[in-house]
């Protein structure tokens, strides 16, 4: 139905004559709750291969459940229905022997779409296959709408965004997709339990913004009287946290960032967060590497399931600056280390800049333009510029340069660590510095005094990491849009 574009009033008329055909039979209750699931579909399989059944024994079992009917029809003087529930499909076989006559008639009205309860034993059809002879069948609930056709299907992107259940239902890809996110979110979890983590929660309304640079989402507290912010980062309250005395949280949380939407951006998401005292940045690229590769082995089984990625080697680790003359082979470094070179060659390669920008953040911009893409193998960047890292530990190396690392998979920008700064008074200044910064146009950058008031406090030597949990999914699951692998996205009306 939702495939065809001039339906809509047939779909009514057809679902008037439905109802008509209903009152037929007035004992039939088109929503009962007393027929109850016993098997999974799953399980016919599971004992079929895990006891090796004779044709003969099969007779001997009986099966009861529920399910939805996807396929139905009629061959000679039989019915055959494929029937599907979470775990699987199996097919009927229904013959007007086998039912009393009541349940044959109200069988005849079931539609594709219909949930229906079932009772039957094993056979194998004549090619083989296992099937279900029905003794009895009732319907559960009544599909009112049309499903759609076998051939069409639902491939358009968009209904299947707005759709999502029905996707869900006649998609089986979109299944696997979605039971991936959950395997991943969960070894996620218990990866960091297992390391002795806790699971922490923190407020998703702020009374000011913080955590990260973005645009956030602004609400109104009726009772208080105040306006608040949907969070764009759970950042400074895990640190609290971690000024608290907990030396090592995380946290799964959806955070919200009223900008720009793309196929790798999505104003409402999911990301784990994790601090850890007594650590600093590099430490936490060794505990990345060892959770994605854990992961890939977790959900794939398989080390070749993309060509670009070697688990059995150590990720690549690249200076931002040395990425830009990697990836780039007709950049020179006397060109890229040189501010008024540099700027014309983001004119030619038609990259907009500002005056006000210095060196070192030209080059985060060439880097985002021309490098991130090319990033195909797992790789971790380092010495970002502490300029654009307010947060950031400084380098003892080099003042310009912060402890920061981002990590990249197939071109993707998958995790954002760094050694925390726990300087109040750095801090304080870093947070006015941002407040008066030209570029900043939006209200979205605020002194947060009371994080100040607590880092004064002491906030230990600690280290802390971002993964968005969608943008891995993408991976994981060779998704070529974020909106794939979010069950409800926000779509335009």
């Amino acid at each position: 139905m939702i495939c065809d574009s001039n339906l809509f009033i047939n779909l009514r008329q057809e679902n008037i004559l439905r109802r008509e055909k209903l009152k037929i039979f007035e004992k039939i209750d088109l929503y009962p709750n007393f027929f109850k699931k016993v098997n999974n579909i799953s399980d016919i399989y599971f004992i079929f291969d895990k006891l090796n059944f004779c044709k003969i024994c099969f007779e001997d079992i009986f099966f009861i459940f529920s399910g939805r009917i996807v396929n139905k029809r009629f061959f000679g003087k039989s019915f055959f229905i494929n029937l599907q529930d979470f775990s699987g499909k199996i097919q009927l076989y229904i013959k007007k022997e086998n039912l009393s006559i009541d349940v044959y008639n109200s069988f005849l009205l079931f539609d594709i779409g219909d949930i229906v309860w079932v009772y039957g034993f094993l056979f194998f059809t004549n090619i083989g296959s296992i099937s279900l002879k029905v003794l009895d069948i009732r319907l559960l609930v009544k599909s009112l709408i049309s499903f759609p056709s076998k051939w069409k299907g639902l491939k358009n992107k968009e209904l299947c965004y707005r759709n999502r259940y029905l996707d869900l239902i006649v998609n089986k890809k979109t299944k696997e997709c979605f039971i991936n996110r959950i395997k991943l979110i969960q070894f996620i979890r218990n990866f960091f339990l297992n390391l002795g983590f806790f699971e922490v929660e923190t407020p998703m309304m702020h009374n000011i913004p913080g955590g990260a640079s973005a645009r956030p989402f602004k609400t109104y507290h009726n009772t208080l009287g105040i306006n608040l912010y949907l969070r764009i980062a759970p950042e400074l309250y895990l640190k609290k946290l971690i000024i608290g005395g907990f030396e090592k949280i995380f946290e799964i949380n959806r955070s919200f960032r009223n900008e720009g939407l793309s196929t790798r951006h999505n104003s409402e998401f999911t990301m784990i967060e994790f601090y850890q005292a007594y650590i600093d940045y590099k430490d936490l690229m060794e505990l990345t590497e060892i959770l994605i590769k854990n992961l890939f082995k977790f959900l794939l089984g398989n080390i070749d399931f993309f060509e670009n990625i070697d688990l059995n080697s150590r990720f690549d680790c690249i200076t931002l600056f040395n990425s830009i003359l990697k990836y780039n082979i007709d950049f020179e470094s006397d060109v890229v280390s040189n501010i008024d070179l540099l700027r014309n060659k983001l004119n030619l390669l038609n990259i907009s800049w500002d005056n006000s920008w210095s060196l070192e953040k030209l080059q985060v911009v060439l880097f985002e333009s021309t490098v991130e893409i090319k990033l195909k193998k797992p790789t971790f960047i380092i010495d970002y510029p502490t300029e654009i890292s307010p947060l950031s530990k400084i380098s003892n190396i080099n003042c310009k340069k912060a402890d920061r690392f981002e990590f990249f998979i197939n071109g993707f920008e998958i995790a954002n660590g760094f050694s925390e700064l726990n300087d109040s008074i750095l801090q304080s200044k870093k947070f006015k510095e941002q407040i008066i910064d030209s570029e900043i146009n939006f209200d979205s950058i605020y002194y947060d005094d009371d994080y100040i008031r607590a880092l004064e406090y002491g906030l230990p030597p600690t280290a802390g990491e971002g993964i968005g949990i969608d943008r891995l999914t993408m991976i994981f699951t060779k998704s070529l849009s974020i909106k794939d692998v979010i069950f409800f996205p926000l779509m335009k009306n």
